[in-house]
This record gives structure tokens, sequence and C-alpha cells, in this order.
């Protein structure tokens, strides 16, 4: 506790001296806080109040004491130890900011909250499945704008197909599609006993009769293989720009569920001496080995954007 100052002062200018000391002790208290690291943090805010109280206590005194004197200087009366404390004791208190108010015009310091640590994982899987959500939600805006393709190609076979009076015969769609569509249009358009044009490499019954998709992939492979020569422009792999091997491109063809295409069409036509015409939306009918009369003209139609599988060849039926 410090020493009560005597010295003859004004109770105006005391007051002023009082107002000064909070501020000085505040702005302290203030930085001594600031500089508190966590595990000090306690001890700081200890000493911070143990000085408020001593400086409280001091200026309390000190006003007590100036009011005393006032007191006494005007009643003519000596002051003594003993009349001092009676007057402190018996007296009222001077309205003094007590050590749990804060200082006036002093802004106070709000309690630092600690910052909750960020989870920057969530917060990555949170800005992907937003990005995601985005783009289905692009695609799908995007495909209500674009054309029903499907639709739009059936339509113009169903068109087509009125017109030169034909109907669409419904093929199982996979791998296979192509020489079951072949093999239907055999059994409605060729007699059992037409001439056709067989491979020697082809081992199989001879029998039109006992033909499945099987053996039609036996026949056009084995066609392929003995005129080479004929299909090496439509082996170029665009991929590793080479020519695939004959004999590896067959085998598959022969031995698995291979989609065929336009090499087993023409080698087909040739085996089955006729013309096989595939029908397309958008565009003219396409012809392989169109002049070839002896057997009649076997029918398919192509599909590009009707099945979900993909590419698909049915069967073309007169109605």
């Amino acid at each position: 506790m410090g020493t009560v100052n005597v010295t003859k002062e004004s109770e105006e200018s005391m007051l002023a001296r009082h107002s000064a000391e909070r501020k000085d002790l505040q702005n302290k208290i203030t930085g001594m806080k600031k500089q508190a690291t966590k595990s000090k943090r306690k001890q700081v805010n200890a000493r911070c109040e143990e000085l408020e109280h001593q400086l409280l206590e001091k200026q309390r005194l000190e006003l007590a004491s100036q009011k005393q004197t006032d007191y006494n200087e005007s009643k003519d009366v000596d002051v003594t130890p003993e009349s001092l404390l009676e007057s402190l004791q018996l007296g009222s208190t001077p309205a003094v900011e007590t050590e749990s108010e804060a200082p006036r015009n002093t802004p106070v310091e709000p309690p630092v909250q600690p910052k909750k640590r960020r989870n920057r994982q969530k917060e990555r899987i949170a800005r992907r499945e937003a990005e995601l959500a985005q783009v289905r939600k692009d695609a799908a805006l995007e495909a209500a704008n674009q054309p029903d393709l499907k639709q739009m190609e059936q339509d113009a076979l169903e068109e087509v197909c009125r017109v030169n009076n034909l109907r669409q015969h419904d093929i199982q769609p996979d791998g296979h599609c192509l020489f079951a569509s072949i093999l239907d249009q055999m059994r409605a358009r060729h007699q059992s006993n037409a001439s056709y044009c067989i491979p020697s490499g082809y081992h199989k019954s001879l029998d039109p009769q006992d033909f499945d998709v099987y053996a039609l992939r036996s026949l056009s492979s084995s066609y392929i293989r003995e005129h080479a020569e004929n299909f090496v422009p439509y082996l170029f792999d665009e991929a590793t720009l080479t020519i695939k091997d004959i004999d590896e491109y067959t085998k598959t063809m022969e031995e698995s569920a291979q989609w065929g295409g336009e090499v087993e069409i023409l080698a087909l036509a040739k085996v089955l001496n006729c013309c096989i015409s595939v029908m397309m939306s958008g565009r003219a009918t396409h012809r392989v080995n169109a002049d070839e009369k002896t057997n009649p003209e076997i029918k398919l139609v192509y599909y590009k954007h009707s099945y979900a599988l993909g590419e698909h060849y049915n069967s073309l039926r007169d109605m």
C-alpha cells in the first residue's frame, strides 16, 4: 500500500491526477495481457487485479485525507493522527471506483475466444462434392436442351420403311446382332438350295438350314483369310497407324462375340452371292456387292442412337 500524500493539493487537481493514474494503469494492464503467453495468463491476470486494487486503495486514502484536511482547515482545528484515523473510520467513503468497476472512459478488452481448428480435409471434400454437384447440374441442363437423337432416328427409319413397304424385325442387341440379322434374312429371302461361295477353310455343315451365328462368323473369317489382300484397307488401325494382323483379327471374330461391321458385311455378301443393303437414318441406303444378283438382296437396318449398348443391326422384313 502506498504512502498517503499529505502535500497540499486541491480536490479538483487530485481527481484529475487520479483519473490520469487510472488511465496509465489500464494501458499498462492491456499491454501485459497482450504479451502474456497461455501458460502465464492466470498469473498476469492476478497481477493486474492486484495493481488495480493497490491504486484504488491509494487514491481512496488520498481523497479521504484531502477531505479531512479541508474540513479541519475550515474549523481551524489541528490535524492529529487520532482524529485522522477516527475520520477515516466514521466518515463516509468517497465515491471512487472500486476494484470491481472498470475505469471510466476505458475500453474493456473482450475475452479472447480460442480459434476453432480448421479441418482442411473436410473442406476439400466439401468443395469437391460441390463441384461434382455443379457438373451434374450442368450436364442435366445440357441434356435437357439436346435434341432427342433416338426419337429422331426412329422417326426417320420408320418413314423410310413405310415408303419401301418394310418393317423392322427386332434382333437381340448383343455382339452377334449383325450375324443374327443376316441369318434371319437368309431364312426369309433365300431358297433352301441357294448357291453360296463356301470358302475352302470352312469346315462346318454346308447345309444352310444348319447355319447359326457362329457358322456365319466362321464363313466370313475364312473368306477374309483367303482373300486378305482385298481386306487390308479395312483393317488399318488408326490408333497404332498399323495394319491389323489378319489371323489375329479373324480368330477373335470367329471365336468371340465381337461386334461385326463393314468387313464382315463385305465378306458375307461375297459368300452368299448377294447384295447386302444397310438402311441408315439421315443418309442413303448403303449397298455392298450391289451388282451381285445370284441370290435376293439381304436388307438390314443400322441404328446409332436407339440402343443403350451402342450400334445395332436389325433385320428388315417385307410388309
